[in-house]
């Protein structure tokens, strides 16, 4: 057994070009989809029916699909439809767009739980529209929001693990390298879940960092 972990550490550069691929997807991932949700959650609470319920529907059919298909639709579905991206930008533009509902829906909670005096306070200090969402809303429901978009993010980093389907050569798809190569199956894939475990330990450190930040400015 340990002999077999031998083989995996001389193909450490393997893992290390994985995780950090993995590491970058899921930030980038991170990044544009919480970005993006919040941008759809002021369009989930739109006073306009229409606007309302379009981003509903939206919303609502990206939660129902499995990543797994929703990744085999971007890459292999939409070369049909003349839009050809690569592997790493497949993978990329799958996990945004599929992680940008949940986020919305995330960000909606959050503020549907706002007490209505703050948005009244608002009104009173001659903040209006975007000024008021932007200055007075979304400040405290994205750190109310922070648990769940923590767990969110672990999310994120689990999905990404799909994209070995589409040939991005993240981490399972190294270990997945590694285990066919040698047939180290207990070996690769343990060394790999434990690299997905630290970025998870990392996420959840970071979420405490903030949840305590937001803390001292309440």
């Amino acid at each position: 057994m340990i002999a077999q972990f031998g083989i995996v550490w001389d193909h450490r550069d393997l893992l290390i070009d994985g995780f950090l691929t993995t590491l970058w997807l899921s930030a980038l991932s991170a990044v544009a989809s919480i970005a993006l949700g919040t941008v759809l959650a002021m369009a989930l609470m739109s006073r306009r029916p229409l606007v309302a319920r379009a981003s509903g529907v939206l919303v609502d059919a990206m939660r129902c699909v499995p990543f797994l298909l929703f990744a085999y639709i971007v890459y292999y579905g939409l070369p049909s439809l003349g839009l050809r991206f690569s592997n790493w930008s497949s993978g990329l533009f799958a996990l945004i767009l599929y992680n940008t509902a949940y986020m919305a829906e995330l960000v909606r909670g959050a503020w549907r739980g706002l007490p209505g005096e703050m948005i009244e306070a608002g009104h009173a200090f001659g903040f209006h529209g975007l000024g008021l969402v932007r200055r007075i809303i979304l400040p405290p429901v994205i750190f109310a929001a922070i648990p769940m978009i923590g767990n969110q993010l672990i999310q994120i980093i689990k999905d990404s693990a799909f994209l070995t389907i589409i040939a991005v050569e993240e981490l399972t798809h190294a270990a997945t390298v590694i285990q066919a190569t040698y047939f180290l199956p207990f070996a690769s894939f343990i060394t790999a879940l434990l690299l997905y475990w630290v970025l998870c330990l990392c996420v959840e450190q970071l979420v405490r960092l903030v949840g305590a930040r937001a803390e001292l400015r309440r």
